[in-house]
């Protein structure tokens, strides 16, 4: 097994148990509030600012089909390679939230911004989310490997 899938493997099962793991918290109960920030215990039945909550338990396998998706496009473009630790930060994450949609019926959200404005509820899965689709766009920006197109 190469080892970069080895990485994406260790990535991605590390992002998914850590974010369970915080997750098992707020489900048991832990709260916390500040001026700005609270920890508290919510489920999104939606996706990224509960867009999408209408389509219910038909979500999840809309996002089951599209976690799959990527993972075979990554796999059969060779992506796993040059990108490891940023799709294993992304699937990982990804499935974690998959996951609560099966046994929470929604994801486990926790962290609520309240200063100055309301913002989305979120986790740590969502900003492992957001960190790797960075990282996948600046790694393709950045890429000095691709030919010039010709004129």
């Amino acid at each position: 097994m190469p080892k970069a899938f080895i990485l994406f493997l260790t990535i991605a099962i590390g992002t998914w148990m850590a974010d369970q793991s915080i997750k098992m918290l707020f489900v048991h109960g832990y709260y916390w509030e500040s001026r700005c920030i609270s920890l508290e215990l919510h489920y999104n039945k939606g996706v990224a600012f509960s867009m999408f909550a209408f389509l219910g338990p038909y979500l999840k396998w809309i996002q089951v089909v599209l976690i799959a998706g990527i993972a075979i496009y990554a796999f059969l473009q060779g992506f796993f390679q040059k990108y490891a630790l940023p799709l294993g930060l992304l699937l990982g994450a990804a499935t974690s939230n998959l996951y609560d949609r099966f046994v929470h019926e929604g994801v486990v959200d926790y962290v609520a911004w309240h200063c100055w404005f309301d913002f989305a509820v979120f986790n740590y899965a969502d900003v492992m989310i957001d960190i790797a689709i960075v990282w996948i766009l600046l790694l393709t920006y950045f890429d000095n490997s691709k030919e010039a197109p010709a004129p």
